[in-house]
């Protein structure tokens, strides 16, 4: 601000001091070639009201804006998908974990009961398909994020940090996750 307003007084001082001018200070070869040119419009305007340029500017602009310009330019590769996969896998742990907490803290107030015996003997009531389909999804969701935590843990200690070895490791816990499900499913 301060800056400007110099530049401003300066300026003022400058054109109404008598017997000097702008000009008489400018080159003589800077004054021909501006005076002589003619002047050129490289952007074309047009009246058009103000809630049709919000609307219509920005309706164009958006058709010609890219989706999702940094997914189209990368091929998909197991990290992304193990990643993914961690997240919602730890996600889902820790919801089931807070719901059931929640439950325990509230059951004894509406009188229910939500002890393990209870839950153990409620649950040895099932078929066997409706088990395995609580117990598979559960299995698989600790023991990838297990076996994904120690992946990481590797990581931090600065262990196969390299893409192949990164890659390698992806489906190692994918296919270990898989069988130790199965395995604790049945168990």
């Amino acid at each position: 601000m301060l800056a400007q307003r110099l530049m401003q007084q300066s300026t003022r001082r400058l054109a109404t001091q008598p017997g000097s001018s702008l000009l008489s200070r400018t080159p003589a070869a800077i004054i021909a070639s501006t005076v002589n040119s003619s002047q050129r419009r490289l952007v074309e305007t047009a009246k058009i009201s103000p809630t049709e340029a919000q609307t219509s500017i920005l309706a164009r602009q958006r058709l010609q804006r890219p989706v999702a310009p940094h997914l189209g330019i990368y091929k998909p590769q197991i990290t992304w998908y193990g990643s993914a996969l961690n997240r919602i896998t730890g996600s889902m742990l820790s919801g089931a974990f807070y719901v059931y907490g929640a439950l325990y803290l509230v059951a004894p107030l509406f009188g229910w009961q939500v002890g393990t015996a209870v839950m153990a003997a409620g649950f040895a009531k099932w078929g066997v398909l409706a088990k395995t389909a609580v117990k598979l999804p559960f299995a698989f969701f600790f023991t990838y994020h297990s076996f994904n935590g120690l992946r990481h843990l590797m990581w931090d200690l600065g262990k196969g940090v390299n893409n192949v070895s990164v890659q390698r490791s992806g489906w190692v816990a994918v296919g270990l996750s898989v069988v130790s499900a199965v395995a604790l499913c049945f168990v």
